[in-house]
């Protein structure tokens, strides 16, 4: 087992605004014990050094917000195998949406919880039984450590809209609404674009984003001290209508609207149906500008399990959504960092400070005695196949696709099941 190395040379992430510097880095037993530590503690300390040349130690990962409908016995998935799936892929916090068939919308529902040094963030619900008819308990929700409210897939009716945003038991926490109307979206499962227009994919119109987006908006302007997350934009369209607000509410994006699309997704992949729309090649260059830029904030995994007998269903009888925590990193970072020239630190700016910013809560930071902290090898080569089946989702994209990059230790897994341990043994 390993329970001490020094690692050397490694490029740290320590927190937002610090430039990354090279240093060495002793840990024990999953505990990051020291940065440079001094002769004397790595005598003490007796353990062989690992060069980690070329490899990132940063701040565990943040997810502001993803689903788990069964905790205890889900055949999609699990509160364990969501943890464990969580933390191989580097994320330290996930926070839950209320959707459920027994809808968390109210404090007996939100007392899920993992073990340190994972956490697990509730988000309460806007409505009772997420069915947009009577306002749940905001108060009591939050009091019982809800992280904000969240409303379903789609945007609420205004007036039920209004009256509980202008009650504001909220307060200073976030309110995380979808701009989505689904009936405006006719049954379409991927954006109206030219190359989905080829393809012959039932189409989503672009206004059923932008048009509760401007009623978002508005209500942004008309009360100032609200809170508002924008929840998973998805269109061009919707990211040049948030550039030119004056006041503009913090948005998320889907980590896959930002690596597939519907130019480049090949018909027999998994990845087609998603909550949002998949947009087009323009879509997704428009979110990813946007994430650069700070229009929009926060990388969201947005982790929707189905099990493998609902996978199998035809796409229009299928429920929406990808599952894939541990592909996140790899996968943006082989994007944006390997193909649009980002820098390291803003990647981690969109999966670790800017999430916790979304959700309320301090930005991560390097520092002795903490857990929650990842190392990343970007030229590590592996299979999605061959790793652990950590998760029991069945909807988890590029599954035979040799992937490049991998979170290879981290302090929120047990030391003996690192990638890392297993290279030293050998």
């Amino acid at each position: 087992m390993v329970r001490q190395l020094l690692i050397r040379g490694v490029t740290l992430l320590e927190a937002p605004g610090r430039p990354p510097r090279q240093a060495d880095v002793l840990l024990q037993e999953g505990v990051l014990v020291a940065i440079d530590p001094d002769a004397a503690a790595v005598a003490e300390a007796a353990c062989a050094p690992v060069d980690a040349g070329g490899c990132w130690l940063g701040p565990a990962l943040v997810d502001p917000h993803s689903v788990l409908e069964e905790p205890l016995e889900g055949r999609a998935e699990t509160l364990a195998s969501l943890g464990e799936a969580a933390a191989s892929g580097g994320y330290g916090t996930v926070a839950l949406l209320p959707w459920a068939p027994t809808w968390r919308d109210r404090p007996e529902r939100l007392r899920w919880n993992w073990s340190a040094p994972l956490q697990l963030l509730p988000w309460g619900s806007f409505s009772v039984d997420g069915l947009d008819r009577e306002l749940a308990p905001h108060a009591d929700q939050l009091t019982a450590g809800a992280c904000g409210l969240a409303a379903g897939a789609t945007l609420p009716p205004i007036d039920l809209l209004e009256r509980g945003l202008r009650l504001a038991e909220m307060g200073d926490r976030p309110v995380l609404l979808p701009p989505r109307d689904g009936s405006l979206a006719q049954r379409g499962f991927v954006r109206e674009r030219v190359e989905a227009l080829r393809a012959g994919w039932p189409l989503d119109p672009p206004g059923s984003e932008t048009l509760p987006l401007e009623t978002l908006l508005a209500l942004a302007d008309d009360l100032p001290a609200l809170q508002l997350r924008l929840m998973n934009l998805s269109t061009a369209e919707a990211v040049a209508r948030l550039r030119r607000q004056a006041r503009r509410p913090m948005a998320s994006v889907s980590w896959w609207h930002l690596v597939a699309d519907s130019g480049g997704l090949d018909p027999a992949d998994d990845g087609w149906l998603l909550e949002p729309a998949l947009g087009g090649p323009a879509d997704r260059q428009a979110l990813i500008e946007a994430l650069a830029d700070g229009v929009i904030d926060a990388v969201a995994v947005h982790h929707v399990a189905l099990d493998a007998e609902e996978e199998l269903l035809p796409l229009d009888q299928r429920r929406p959504g990808v599952a894939g925590h541990g592909l996140v990193l790899p996968l943006l970072w082989a994007e944006l960092v390997g193909r649009q020239g980002w820098r390291a630190e803003q990647l981690w700016q969109a999966l670790c400070w800017g999430p916790s910013r979304f959700l309320g809560r301090p930005e991560p930071a390097l520092a002795p005695g903490t857990r929650q902290w990842l190392l990343f090898d970007p030229g590590h080569a592996w299979c999605w196949a061959d790793a652990p089946p950590l998760s029991l989702a069945a909807n988890r994209p590029c599954r035979d696709r040799q992937l490049q990059g991998r979170v290879i230790a981290s302090g929120l897994t047990d030391p003996a099941g690192w990638v890392l341990a297993a290279a030293l043994l050998n």
